[in-house]
C-alpha cells in the first residue's frame, strides 16, 4: 500500500492556502523559540543516549498529532503522507556531511536503535540514507560548536519540507537554553498550526524529566 499520494487541494482545509502561497516568491515562514532543554541534557546522561537523538524524537512526537504535517507541497502538487521522518545531518568519515532520515516511531528505545544504526551507516559509507519518497521528512541541522541566536533556512523552491536549526545550548543557572528556528511552507500550515507544534515540542521535552 502506497504511503504517499497526490490529493486535490480543493478537498482539503489547505485549499485557500494552496491558492495563495504556491506561487508566492517566498512562501516560507520562520519562527524562533527558546527552550529549556535541561530535561534532555539530564536524560542524555541518565539513559546514555545522544542529546540530538532525544531532541529528534521529541520533534517527531510533537509533529505526529498535527494533521498538517502529513501534507506537503511538492512541485505544483499537494501530497498526502501516512508517515513522518526526522532528518539529521551526519559528519561522515571524510570530514564532510551527509543526510540521514530516521522514521519516527513512538518508541524511544526503537527510535534510538534506528538512529544509531543509520547514522553510523551514513558516517561509514558517506552516503545519504533517504526516506523522502515514503515519508514527510522534517529536516534538522545542529550547529553544535556555536551558540546561535537564530538561523533562517533557504527558500530553494525545490524542497518545501519543514526545517529546524539549532546550535549549542547555553547554561544559565539551572537551565540549558536552546534557541530553535522552525521554517515551514505556508501552504502546508498556518502560524497557529506551527505554534501548536512548538508548544507540543515544549511539552515533549518536559516529559523527558
Amino acid at each position: 500500500m502506497m504511503s504517499v499520494r497526490e490529493i486535490n487541494p480543493k478537498e482539503t482545509t489547505r485549499s485557500s492556502a494552496f491558492d495563495l502561497w504556491m506561487k508566492a516568491p517566498n512562501p516560507m515562514v520562520t519562527f524562533f523559540k527558546t527552550y529549556d532543554v535541561m530535561p534532555l541534557v539530564a536524560a542524555s546522561k541518565n539513559r546514555d543516549m545522544k542529546f540530538n537523538m532525544l531532541l529528534d524524537f521529541c520533534i517527531g512526537k510533537a509533529a505526529a498529532s498535527i494533521k498538517e504535517f502529513y501534507l506537503l507541497p511538492v512541485g505544483n502538487k499537494l501530497m498526502q503522507y501516512d508517515k513522518i521522518a526526522v532528518n539529521t545531518i551526519v559528519a561522515n568519515k571524510e570530514g564532510e556531511v551527509s543526510s540521514c532520515d530516521i522514521a519516527y516511531i513512538d518508541d524511544l528505545e526503537q527510535f534510538n536503535a534506528d538512529y544509531l544504526k543509520y547514522t553510523k551507516e551514513v558516517h561509514d559509507t558517506c552516503s545519504d540514507h533517504d526516506l523522502s519518497d515514503e515519508y514527510m521528512v522534517i529536516g534538522t541541522s545542529a550547529i553544535i560548536n556555536v551558540e546561535l541566536d537564530g538561523a533562517v533556512g533557504m527558500n530553494s523552491g525545490i524542497f518545501n519540507n519543514p526545517f529546524m536549526i539549532w546550535g549549542k545550548y547555553r547554561i544559565e543557572n539551572s537551565k540549558a537554553l536552546l534557541t530553535i528556528s522552525f521554517q515551514f511552507h505556508h501552504t502546508q500550515m498556518d502560524g497557529a498550526h506551527a505554534g501548536r507544534f512548538l508548544k507540543n515540542l515544549q511539552e515533549e521535552i518536559e516529559r523527558m524529566r
